[in-house]
């Protein structure tokens, strides 16, 4: 896979971690973190990554929020986001597919199958 820029939004420093050591390692992927919503989308609109990974649970601005304000800015509503997730309703996927995320991951992810599961979803081609 050609290493792409990620952006990690979670609240819980030890997810952001991780999820950034599986991309580096695994994926040899870029990736920049965030610890809020609002963080998210001042570095978003900075960086410019390939794909957003957003948290649905955080204080202050969550995941559903941080998204609906992503979609109205011009500048950055095009990067891709894929939540990540451990809450989930029955039909809470179609729903959140509907809004207009690009796919969904739950928490837990099996680290070593993460960049495999960014790139099924965005359609990256492996190398």
């Amino acid at each position: 896979m050609i290493p792409k820029c990620i952006l990690v939004v979670d609240d819980e420093r030890p997810i952001r971690e991780a999820v950034r050591l599986c991309l580096e390692i695994i994926g040899n992927h870029r990736v920049i973190t965030a610890g809020s919503g609002e963080e998210g989308l001042q570095i978003a609109a900075i960086e410019q990554p390939d794909v957003i990974l957003l948290d649905r649970l955080m204080p202050q601005m969550d995941g559903i929020a941080t998204f609906e304000t992503l979609l109205q800015d011009p500048v950055i509503q095009s990067i891709p986001v894929i939540l990540l997730t451990a809450q989930m309703e029955a039909d809470g996927t179609e729903a959140l597919l509907r809004k207009g995320f690009a796919g969904i991951i739950h928490k837990p992810f099996l680290p070593n199958q993460l960049a495999a599961q960014i790139g099924q979803i965005l359609g990256w081609s492996e190398i």
